[in-house]
């Protein structure tokens, strides 16, 4: 079996080792990036037949997407990638907005001093980006070198991580995506960044899940003006 494999980050940090491993992160990959389109019909004998894999080792790899709520699977009607509505992004980031913030005050009193460190040797490459310096947009990659990631990482709370990083974050992602990165708040969100490290290398969790709170907030808010103007127009 010859798979194009594109490996992504997961909260275990743990690499793919079997054959479902790698074709849940293929999909997984593809799904995110938008190649497989929200709302599209997932035919399992054509993906068994592309993969070269039985249908037993496909369905496990297509039950971690369910539980990613990549897909929607219902019986006698098959599986399909979930569609990508304003409803369910406003929906997203009210989630976001608790349990982020939960998990930043976790941060606050969990996180060590060398990954504060790092948190801030990541920002400082990120403040390099053109298109953040041009106010264009604040783009990050996945993983270990995503703000949000890493804070919820170092909450050390093994339910929020398993949460947002294991369930929603790869949805999140594929939101992004789906609606575009440009926005008018790079530059702020930038700033905001900042400041939630700033409260956390205080080790003052209640202002820290305070920022992080209005932080995503403010972007739930800046995506509900889009919405109406596009209305409007």
């Amino acid at each position: 079996m010859s798979l194009d494999f594109v490996p992504l980050k997961n909260p275990t940090h743990l690499a793919p080792v079997t054959t479902a491993d790698k074709v849940y992160e293929q999909l997984l990959h593809q799904i995110v990036s938008g190649k497989i389109q929200a709302g599209s019909k997932i035919s399992e004998p054509e993906l068994a037949k592309k993969f070269e894999i039985s249908r037993s080792t496909l369905r496990e790899a297509l039950n971690r997407l369910e539980k990613c709520h990549l897909i929607e699977r219902k019986a006698n009607v098959g599986s399909r990638v979930v569609d990508c509505s304003i409803e369910g992004l406003l929906e997203l980031y009210i989630t976001r907005e608790a349990l982020e913030g939960m998990a930043c005050r976790q941060a606050a009193m969990n996180m060590t001093d060398d990954e504060i460190v790092s948190m801030r040797e990541m920002l400082e490459e990120h403040g390099k980006q053109q298109d953040l310096k041009d106010g264009i947009s604040y783009y990050q990659e996945e993983g270990d070198v995503d703000f949000h990631y890493k804070i919820i990482l170092g909450s050390h709370n093994q339910q929020l991580i398993n949460l947002l990083c294991g369930q929603l974050y790869h949805l999140v992602r594929m939101y992004r995506i789906q609606f575009g990165m440009k926005s008018s708040r790079a530059t702020r969100a930038f700033q905001e960044h900042s400041q939630i490290i700033q409260a956390i290398a205080d080790r003052d969790g209640e202002l820290a899940e305070f920022l992080m709170r209005r932080h995503i907030a403010a972007s739930r808010k800046n995506i509900e003006r889009k919405i109406a103007e596009q209305i409007e127009n």
